[in-house]
């Protein structure tokens, strides 16, 4: 569940320990915003193996589990005696407290959510310089009932008389709640206080250091050949092919395919923003008409979506094929690599790959072609999409690339509910280009994670324009707010802005007459509508 050891940065890392918690990467990320690199491994992982990869620090998660459920998972105590320091979080607490020999009861009282906790004494290392009392996120039925001997008490709640403990000699510390939730109030002080104050480790891991050592990385690997990568215009694929061609330089060729179904100036923020700040080569791909006659008629979907990747495919297939001949014909390097840009997110969710064989298919645009056998090139793969985008600025991307909303692979074709035509492509990006254009100009974007704007092209409303009755199309609005990209509540919008955006789309595009707001979460509805 781990990037390899490889792929890890040099600097002293620490090991998140996943017992199946919903939170684990939320924990590895908090780690990295206290400027200490972290990996999550799952529980599987033996002593040697950790002792293998010399951690500075440990952080046992939480997880869904009872440490009496048959076969629930449990902390081999060796891993107290590695003299690395330990952090148990929730179910890793107790079993932590478990398998050091303490206490852990199943009182039948429960905590879910907001509790108030009362610290005992200053805190220690860990919780010092905190209020005495504080509001902390609690999830569990079992609870610690008395600590392992030698350890101290650090605080406790109405219904858990041990919420957290240390030995501060054995360098070995846990708390009940979540500290990496924001619920937390004090939670990220008390993650820092563990790496930091009882560990020792230096606050050292940032994005310059990221992008001094995958330079040096990519050099090594590429050597002297040639490289290309598919540019979507998205943030990761445009970081990586940035620090790829900080590397190598002209040794890398951008493809960009515009089929035709992105949003207002997105072609022009590639072919002119982009290019300008990185000097890297570009090669743009028309193939607008080829989409939209393979999409003709098409109304359901998931079609859509095949349909867009195969096309995509295709496409790419045959501008690579066109690069290695124009290799040969030169007689110079051959083509041998492919930069994508797979972040640490996809490594953990698809068991850890090892990345370096054929090409695997791609999340945005269902998948390159798996006889399609250059080489993986993989910058950003032990890094969250954050620290992508810190990346993507110390680089000096352009802010409305680096800053851009998560988008789909297959761009406004799912964001048409119906067939896509021409005409609706046009209408459904003059609305999205008002929404964001008023959402930058009220200064949300940092808050809203991002707002698909959908056109109902198969549905008609009836309004009245002027001075007489119109049948239009309404367009959706889907403000979102999200950390994880799992789970997702509608932003809460101020409603002059609202106002202001509906105003503007119905009185300046054509063939919309009436806007909507989507009030769903995540589950049960989806981010997109189709």
């Amino acid at each position: 569940m781990s990037a390899t050891p490889a792929d890890a940065p040099d600097q002293s890392s620490v090991l998140v320990v996943d017992f199946g918690a919903q939170y684990a990467q939320l924990i590895a990320r908090r780690v990295r915003e206290a400027n200490v690199y972290s990996e999550i491994v799952p529980h599987t992982i033996s002593v040697d193996e950790i002792a293998a990869r010399k951690p500075a620090g440990i952080v046992l998660s939480g997880g869904p589990s009872s440490v009496y459920e048959p076969g629930a998972p449990a902390v081999d105590p060796r891993i107290f005696e590695l003299g690395v320091p330990v952090l148990g979080i929730c179910y890793g607490f107790q079993a932590m407290a478990k398998a050091l020999g303490g206490e852990v009861a199943n009182t039948g009282l429960r905590e879910y959510g907001s509790t108030a906790v009362t610290l005992a004494g200053d805190g220690g290392s860990l919780l010092g310089e905190q209020p005495a009392e504080q509001t902390v996120w609690m999830s569990h039925g079992d609870s610690v009932a008395s600590a392992p001997q030698g350890f101290e008490v650090l605080a406790s709640s109405g219904s858990t008389p041990v919420a957290a403990f240390a030995s501060d000699e054995r360098k070995l510390y846990g708390v009940q709640w979540h500290p990496e939730v924001k619920h937390s109030a004090y939670g990220q002080a008390v993650l820092e206080n563990f790496l930091h104050r009882a560990a020792g480790i230096p606050a050292e891991w940032n994005s310059g250091n990221v992008i001094a050592e995958q330079v040096e990385r990519i050099r090594q690997q590429i050597g002297d050949a040639r490289v290309i990568c598919g540019l979507s215009g998205g943030v990761d694929s445009a970081v990586a092919a940035a620090l790829v061609h900080k590397a190598v330089g002209d040794q890398l060729t951008c493809v960009f395919v515009d089929h035709g179904l992105l949003r207002a100036d997105e072609r022009k923020q590639v072919e002119e923003d982009y290019v300008a700040s990185t000097g890297v080569r570009l090669i743009t791909v028309d193939a607008r008409e080829q989409f939209l006659d393979a999409l003709a008629g098409v109304t359901d979907p998931e079609q859509k979506r095949k349909i867009i990747g195969r096309e995509f495919i295709r496409t790419f297939e045959a501008a690579a094929e066109a690069l290695v001949l124009e290799a040969k014909a030169e007689g110079g390097e051959p083509v041998k690599f492919l930069v994508q840009g797979t972040l640490y997110p996809d490594v953990v969710e698809s068991g850890g790959g090892t990345g370096t064989a054929n090409i695997k298919s791609h999340h945005n645009v269902g998948g390159l072609p798996e006889d399609l056998t250059f080489e993986l090139v993989e910058p950003l793969r032990t890094l969250f999409k954050d620290e992508v985008r810190a990346i993507g600025r110390e680089l000096g991307l352009p802010e409305v690339i680096v800053g851009r909303q998560p988008f789909p692979g297959p761009g406004l074709g799912i964001r048409i509910v119906g067939e896509v035509t021409a005409d609706r492509l046009e209408t459904l990006r003059a609305a999205d280009k008002i929404v964001r254009t008023e959402l930058t100009a009220a200064g949300l974007d940092e808050e809203i994670w991002q707002c698909p704007v959908v056109l109902l092209a198969d549905v008609r409303s009836v309004g009245v324009q002027g001075d007489g009755r119109t049948y239009g199309h309404p367009i959706v609005l889907r403000p979102v707010s999200s950390e994880d990209a799992m789970t997702a509540d509608w932003t809460r919008l101020p409603y002059d802005l609202l106002a202001r955006i509906s105003n503007r789309i119905t009185n300046e595009v054509a063939d919309v007459n009436r806007v909507v707001l989507d009030v769903t979460s995540k589950p049960p509805g989806t981010i997109e509508w189709e």
